[in-house]
């Protein structure tokens, strides 16, 4: 495969000295870029948009052309297992995701066919390998997968909730049922994401959106233990290379040690948590990714410029930050202010790494 012109997003995944601290942002190929809206019109809708393989990737670049970017996300949805598990995933105008099916027993779960992601989610590893090579090595690309506890949110709710009432109903009322989901769901995903590796994908992301809702032991057994088991199942070695695992529960700042010890190299953090408290919890154990408020993007660039640079002194000298957002960035910034902080993360984070240059190689 073409070798990586950029690699700075891999080697801090590794621990490994870089010029400059790397940054990319969750949701990066979206509706705040009037490009993405156009490509999306051509398309039809957002699932036609996922399923058209030269428009997915269209999208996944279109960042990459306007910003200082050092990671490539694949363009697709956390939604994809559920639909190809025959749920029948739909997206209401303003509502979000919705499911013509939901998982509410026993027989709901029994029923579940056992997926083939190569075979049924093909047009992921379509996008996968089209966009691997369109990017031509000029930096890595990340696959992703929802977390079994978020995607079974989604399948038993039948879309998305507020207080999460019939998916905490099936766990506190029929454990067992919700770990037969979520059993399934682990395999599917480990099948997904290996699939995903074998594509080309060279770090892969696991969104744990809905881990934040549970009490600590029920995100223990009902969330981690089966990131763990997908960790343990996944190849994390492709094209001679190591392929590094990141791990994002959002509002799971407080359990911090926990996921530090699920097997991932990097933990994302949300905004909710210091990411100097963060660091100094949980050392050079895992690297830590993160961890900007979103909507500070509605601030002015003078002022984004500053919290960019106040993260950066928090997390202090030395490698194992990527700077992202605490979350995916929202649909009505205006571009130029994601411009504004990626650009104060190129040039602000250089001091922090000026003692390791000598090092490079």
């Amino acid at each position: 495969m073409t070798e990586l012109k950029n690699d700075r997003f891999l080697r801090a995944l590794m621990g490994q000295p870089v010029d400059r601290t790397p940054v990319w942002m969750m949701r990066q190929a979206g509706r705040y870029l009037p490009e993405y809206r156009a490509t999306r019109a051509k398309a039809g809708d957002f699932l036609s948009l996922c399923k058209n393989t030269p428009l997915a990737c269209e999208v996944t670049l279109q960042p990459l052309e306007r910003f200082p970017l050092d990671a490539a996300i694949l363009f697709s949805d956390i939604l994809t297992i559920p639909d190809a598990l025959g749920l029948g995933l739909y997206f209401e105008t303003g509502e979000g995701p919705k499911f013509k099916h939901t998982i509410r027993s026993a027989a709901d779960v029994d029923a579940l066919p056992k997926i083939n992601a190569e075979v049924d989610l093909d047009y992921v590893m379509n996008a996968v390998s089209t966009i691997r090579s369109a990017l031509n090595g000029r930096v890595p690309l990340i696959g992703f997968s929802g977390s079994p506890w978020t995607l079974a949110t989604y399948m038993v709710e039948g879309g998305s909730s507020k207080d999460f009432r019939e998916a905490k109903k099936l766990m506190y009322g029929q454990p067992e049922v919700m770990h037969k989901l979520l059993d399934h769901l682990a395999d599917a995903v480990t099948d997904y994401l290996n699939g995903q590796i074998r594509a080309g994908a060279q770090v892969v992301q696991i969104f744990d959106t809905w881990g934040g809702v549970l009490t600590t032991w029920a995100y223990e057994e009902f969330s981690l233990k089966y990131m763990r088991k997908i960790i343990a199942g996944l190849n994390l070695e492709s094209e001679g290379r190591k392929v590094p695992v990141i791990v994002f529960t959002k509002n799971g700042g407080q359990w911090l040690e926990s996921i530090a010890d699920c097997g991932a190299d990097a933990v994302g953090l949300d905004w909710t948590t210091d990411i100097g408290d963060a660091r100094a919890r949980v050392g050079d154990k895992v690297v830590l990714q993160g961890n900007m408020d979103p909507t500070m993007l509605y601030a002015p660039p003078a002022r984004i410029r500053e919290e960019v640079g106040d993260i950066l002194r928090r997390f202090g000298h030395g490698t194992g930050h990527i700077f992202n957002l605490g979350h995916g960035i929202t649909p009505d910034v205006d571009p130029a202010h994601a411009g504004a902080f990626i650009e104060a993360v190129v040039e602000l984070s250089p001091q922090y790494h000026q003692d390791q240059e000598h090092h490079q190689d």
